[in-house]
């Protein structure tokens, strides 16, 4: 990332507010999440020694962990609290059994994950979530990205999820004929988001591409905003999904890691979101192929937060109108 320079943005104009702010806006402050983030890796260390078969050992082993002082300010700063909070992840670990599609391969990388996820859920829990897909897609305040994309304004590669039998066969023979040519990935259910983080993604893609060995594809998105029965459906299909999460709200995204192994780019987009991640914008949770990403309040309001000049026009279909915007880093 540029420091002290001006970085060119595309951003939608956003408008929409929601009715209650995120824990930053009315906390005394915000718990430190540098000892949190090293006590987690601790304890996931710590967890190595279990499998899938050793729940038991394992729950007692977190029951007795988290009463610690490292954890205590930011499972305290939760929207359940800290018992509420402890209990859930205990019962996380107390039934978790192992899925192909799984992100967590082990009970330490559960662990890890949900640890990692409280973050998440100090900056947006307490902020209103789409609760079904139709409340999703009726979210004024969201971005389509096919829009954004048919005018150039992605700097991004994303694909749909293939919903039709026809749309499932094409892309099965792609990845026979094919292999490699895009991410093992199902694709967006919705193609929509928050302006911030088309913003912020731009601006990584930007980076990335710059960075990366020539030949390196386009930075791709692999998951965007979800609506709270989504969430529940990948549970139920045996993915780590859990709940209060920011891509309910808008403030999240998952980036394919693992495909730029074979272009040797993955250490560079590692380095550019962990880069990220210390200038405290955003909480990175590696999930193996794809990445997880929440953005900050802080960059979402206030000076980091642009918005189009009074009068701005619309788009056809309502969704906002784009402007070229001047960024400092």
């Amino acid at each position: 990332m540029k420091r002290g320079g001006v970085v060119t943005l595309w951003i939608a104009d956003y408008r929409g507010t929601l009715s209650r702010p995120p824990m930053a806006d009315f906390a005394p402050c915000e718990p430190e999440l540098g000892p949190y983030r090293a006590a987690v890796g601790d304890l996931v260390a710590e967890f190595g020694q279990f499998d899938s078969s050793d729940g038991l050992n394992a729950e007692h082993l977190l029951a007795r962990r988290l009463g610690e002082s490292p954890f205590t300010p930011v499972l305290e700063a939760t929207p359940d609290g800290r018992d509420a909070t402890i209990a859930k992840l205990l019962f996380e670990v107390r039934t978790y059994e192992p899925y192909p599609r799984n992100s967590a391969s082990s009970v330490a990388a559960l662990v890890r994950i949900s640890m990692l996820a409280q973050i998440d859920s100090v900056w947006w829990g307490r902020q209103p979530s789409y609760q079904t897909d139709a409340d999703l897609l009726d979210a004024t305040e969201l971005t389509n990205l096919d829009e954004l994309s048919a005018i150039g304004q992605l700097r991004f590669k994303y694909r749909h999820q293939a919903d039709t039998l026809l749309s499932r066969a094409a892309r099965s023979a792609e990845r026979r004929t094919m292999p490699g040519r895009s991410p093992r990935t199902a694709g967006l259910r919705m193609a929509r988001t928050r302006p911030q983080a088309v913003a912020w993604l731009n601006q990584l893609a930007d980076d990335f591409g710059r960075l990366a060995p020539p030949g390196t594809p386009p930075l791709w998105v692999t998951s965007l905003t979800r609506s709270v029965a989504h969430q529940r459906r990948l549970r139920e299909l045996g993915y780590v999904a859990l709940l209060p999460s920011a891509h309910c709200v808008g403030y999240a995204v998952d980036v394919e890691m693992a495909w730029y192994r074979r272009y040797h780019a993955h250490r560079i987009l590692r380095g550019l979101l962990l880069d990220r991640q210390r200038a405290d914008e955003v909480n990175i949770i590696d999930e193996g192929q794809a990445w997880h990403v929440c953005l900050r309040p802080r960059i979402t309001r206030g000076p980091r937060s642009l918005q189009a000049p009074p009068g701005r026009p619309r788009t056809r279909s309502g969704s906002p109108a784009l402007l070229s915007s001047r960024l400092a880093d």
